[in-house]
């Protein structure tokens, strides 16, 4: 990083919403800090409900649980720093905590990625072998596939962001984003970076396109089984079993697929601002919400464990 006019690099500034007037930077400010409590209140609740409460300790509430714990850290990794810009008006970042959220975004999102695979085999034991399903997803095997879902992130996230790190970084120190992204971090490199542009496109392919493959595969073969079942209700009832994850599935993918894949002549940089709040913000609040809305187990559940917990605190008073 020394020599020649190049200055180095020890803080940047998230351009965030900065465009923005101050009144509306203090809506968008509420705004998110409603949805990062609902966030962190709705995923907190599917794990307490899916640990408590013996009636969803099957392997699919085990993974869903795994997806709570995820969507907390994607959030704590993005929205309270977001919130700090939006409230104090204070825009640095400095370069190891950028380079740490940066680190923290691809393991959570690679994470997701495996585990929404992960979710959809279940299904898929669970409709296409269901007298087995006891047999196959027993304890040992989901703590594997979960350990599976997990580990992908921390080679993907060690690599990319050590590398993109070790470049030299000179002239302006300004993100033009509410977060550490890789693309517009990119931009603010002083060296040659078409070797890691090629590594991060055939990365980002790969870990979407192995687990996209991998749920495609798996849900062309629940199609296939639900088709086969004789009665209406059955089939409602086989279906009704999948929906939250598709739902889930198709939020995920859609949103992150318009920021990423998008040609870059349709690419402005508020666009991708906006197309990233879906699934770093958005998303994350949604997922609780949907399996709660579309799943009578957990409404119940819910309610068992309310009531529970109002009649402890009765008792004890």
């Amino acid at each position: 990083m020394a020599g020649g006019n190049w200055t180095r690099v020890n803080e940047f500034i998230l351009m965030s919403f900065s465009s923005l007037p101050t009144e509306i930077q203090l809506l968008l400010f509420l705004t998110f800090l409603i949805i990062y409590l609902v966030t962190l209140m709705g995923n907190g609740l599917i794990i307490l409900v899916t640990l408590v409460d013996p009636m969803l300790h099957s392997p699919m509430y085990f993974f869903l649980r795994n997806l709570s714990f995820l969507e907390i850290g994607f959030n704590l990794v993005i929205v309270p720093q977001m919130l700090g810009t939006l409230l104090a008006q204070d825009t640095t970042i400095s370069f190891p905590c950028c380079a740490t959220q940066m680190y923290f975004f691809f393991f959570f999102g690679v994470a997701e990625c495996f585990l929404l695979a992960t979710m959809a085999y279940d299904r898929y034991v669970a409709i296409c072998n269901p007298l087995h399903y006891p047999v196959i997803m027993n304890q040992r095997t989901r703590a594997k596939l979960a350990v599976a879902s997990w580990f992908p992130g921390f080679p993907v996230a060690t690599v990319q962001t050590t590398w993109l790190f070790s470049f030299p970084f000179c002239g302006t120190n300004k993100v033009n984003h509410f977060f550490c992204d890789s693309p517009p971090v990119l931009r603010l490199v002083c060296a040659d970076t078409a070797l890691f542009e090629i590594y991060a496109i055939i990365g980002t392919i790969l870990v979407v396109m192995i687990p996209c493959l991998l749920i495609l595969c798996s849900y062309s073969h629940i199609a296939a089984a639900i088709l086969k079942i004789p009665s209406t209700k059955g089939k409602h009832k086989a279906f009704s079993t999948c929906s939250s994850h598709l739902l889930v599935v198709s939020l995920f993918y859609v949103s992150s697929g318009l920021t990423y894949f998008r040609p870059k002549a349709n690419n402005s940089p508020e666009s991708k601002k906006l197309l990233s709040l879906s699934y770093t913000v958005v998303t994350p609040m949604l997922n609780p919400i949907i399996y709660s809305l579309r799943n009578n187990e957990v409404k119940n559940a819910l309610s068992r464990t309310f009531h529970k917990a109002l009649g402890l605190r009765n008792y004890i008073q």
